[in-house]
């Protein structure tokens, strides 16, 4: 018999060090080549890792939530599929954290949009590139295993429970024993027999269905100090509210969020962790905040023509079964902007004998901010430039449902060369973003909303936005950037001039 120990790979340019997040497997497991191991969290997103060999789980040699080194063994998998491996305890061995080194993006000065200066073509964006996210995956909830019910417990053709509005005090009180009388009744029909401990059961058990029974237990409730209000005399969702508001006013206020004033310090600070994505990040925003010296403009922009060709678009059969927004609108204004003033889309490079270095970049990954369960990433379009609207649109919306479901993969948030964070989603009308390292611009847009607005000489309601734009001085000076703001803004007032 053969002992394989897997060690923890780099699953990306750069990687040091990866937590484990969660085990898939456990000792006495059998698995094929490429079943899934376990789901790590590097510094740029939760990955799943595969099983090289093909056998039986020995040993888990990391515990969940330990951060590990490249190159640490974390499991053992033995080539007997027998179902009887060598027994061990889940351990982890002792592994100093180290800072999270992340991968710098590898610069390419490639011409604009697609052609070399030898009359080449640009295939692919250069890797590398930073990431802005973190928090916890969104399927990352583990299942809690069933548990058997007792015979005796099991009511015979049990009644299905189906929640409803409160009923009469009277009705209230009945319902639990013409329940009990319905089920016993059902069991005689049935021809099976009707046991003093199983009429016990019947009629002490708390009937729920399984999605009040989960609400139940997570917030820690019993069933039976809960009065119930179902037609048959079920516990329903409205009950366990009602419950829970009771149970929280009798808690003292002093004892919620802020804590009471009379315990010791360290018992009123919660104190978290900053390790993986969140490291990362922090990392990565106090490097461009005080590498690049940051300038922001600002512009409000008459949207009323975007919003009049989004509504268009959700009407057209071309796109039918599309989502179709007015960040689409954007961000097509903004690639178009960019072939105008291509230093926007651009790097400043520090070469290591002290020279440094303007890079353009001739294609663009457009990287738009999206607020996930894990915390805000950058994933990018990549040749944002070549698509087509309606092949955009299909981008922007792949691109926010991998996101949410935390299906980022590294290799989608690296390489970007400018980058749109849509703070109007959350109602803000503007900001001033930090510039995404290894880029010189990035956008914001604000919500669009009716406002006053001064046309023809007439004060009319139209809908309006705020456009935000922050720079690297060191390669986009004022003119610059006001000319890119002003060819964006000139898109979402007349989208037509997208046909140019």
């Amino acid at each position: 018999m053969t002992l394989n120990k897997f060690n923890l790979p780099d699953v990306g340019e750069g990687l040091t060090e990866a937590e484990i997040v969660s085990w898939k497997v456990k000792p006495g497991d059998t698995v094929a080549i490429n079943d899934v191991l376990c789901e790590i969290e590097t510094a740029k997103s939760i990955v799943e890792l595969p099983s090289p060999f093909a056998g039986t789980v020995s040993e888990l040699l990391v515990q969940e939530g330990v951060t590990i080194d490249v190159g640490t063994a974390i499991i053992s998998v033995s080539d007997d599929v027998s179902g009887d491996p060598t027994p061990a305890d889940v351990r982890a061995p002792e592994a100093p954290a180290r800072p999270v080194q992340e991968a710098r993006p590898a610069q390419d000065p490639q011409p604009l949009y697609g052609k070399l200066p030898d009359g080449g073509a640009q295939d692919s964006a250069p890797a590398g590139g930073p990431l802005v996210g973190s928090g916890p995956k969104a399927d990352a909830v583990k299942r809690r295993p069933r548990k058997a019910t007792p015979a005796a417990a099991v009511s015979v053709n049990a009644p299905e429970v189906e929640p409803v509005q409160p009923h009469s005090p009277a009705e209230v009180t009945q319902a639990p024993a013409q329940a009990a009388g319905r089920a016993q009744a059902a069991a005689v029909v049935d021809n099976r027999p009707t046991l003093g401990a199983s009429i016990t059961g019947l009629v002490n058990r708390v009937l729920a269905k399984p999605p009040v029974r989960k609400i139940a237990r997570d917030l820690g409730i019993d069933l039976a100090d809960v009065v119930a209000t179902g037609s048959r005399g079920e516990v329903t969702r409205e009950d366990l509210v009602s419950y829970q508001a009771q149970r929280d006013a009798e808690v003292d206020k002093a004892e919620g969020f802020w804590g009471k004033a009379g315990k010791p310090q360290d018992q009123r600070v919660e104190r978290i962790p900053v390790k993986g994505v969140r490291k990362a990040t922090a990392k990565a925003m106090v490097e461009s905040a005080f590498a690049a010296p940051h300038v922001s403009i600002f512009v409000d922009v008459d949207a009323s023509r975007t919003m009049e060709f989004v509504k268009r678009l959700k009407a057209s059969r071309d796109f039918e079964g599309v989502k179709v927004s007015p960040l689409l609108i954007l961000a097509k204004a903004v690639i178009w902007a960019a072939a105008r003033n291509p230093s926007v889309n651009a790097a400043w490079v520090d070469n290591a004998d002290g020279t440094a270095e303007i890079q353009v970049k001739h294609f663009m990954n457009l990287g738009i901010a999206a607020a996930t369960p894990r915390g805000l990433m950058v994933p990018n379009i990549k040749n944002a430039q070549d698509l087509s609207l309606k092949e955009l649109a299909l981008a922007l919306n792949n691109l926010a449902t991998t996101a949410r479901a935390g299906k980022t993969q590294p290799a989608e948030m690296q390489g970007g060369t400018l980058t749109i964070t849509n703070i109007g989603a959350l109602g803000i009308d503007t900001g001033t973003p930090i510039i995404n390292p290894g880029e010189v611009a990035i956008v914001a847009f604000g919500t669009i909303k009716q406002k006053p607005w001064v046309l023809d000489g007439e004060v009319i309601p139209r809908w309006i936005t705020t456009l935000g734009g922050s720079f690297d001085h060191r390669v986009v000076d004022g003119d610059l950037s006001a000319r890119f703001m002003a060819d964006v803004a000139a898109i979402l007032e007349e989208p037509a001039l997208l046909l140019d």
